[in-house]
């Protein structure tokens, strides 16, 4: 599964908004609004998110690729 890639893209939910919207915006601000922009910067920028957004971001990978995630 290509993470990184433009087709893979969160649909942004109310958690999400609410758990990740100061990351984005300090992290990837030249990529808002493009969802599937700021989701490949997140996702490259991963090790310096907040822990409620990266926990947030591992449970939505897990989702897509059916797997558990896991609190590492």
């Amino acid at each position: 599964m290509n993470l990184s890639g433009s087709s893979f893209a969160f649909t942004p939910t109310a958690e999400g908004r609410a758990l990740c919207s100061g990351d984005a915006y300090r992290l990837c601000a030249s990529e808002i609004p493009n969802i599937s922009k700021i989701t490949s910067c997140m996702l490259a920028k991963k090790s310096q998110l907040s822990a409620p957004c990266r926990s947030y971001i591992d449970k939505q990978i897990a989702a897509r690729s059916g797997k558990v995630a896991t609190n590492d």
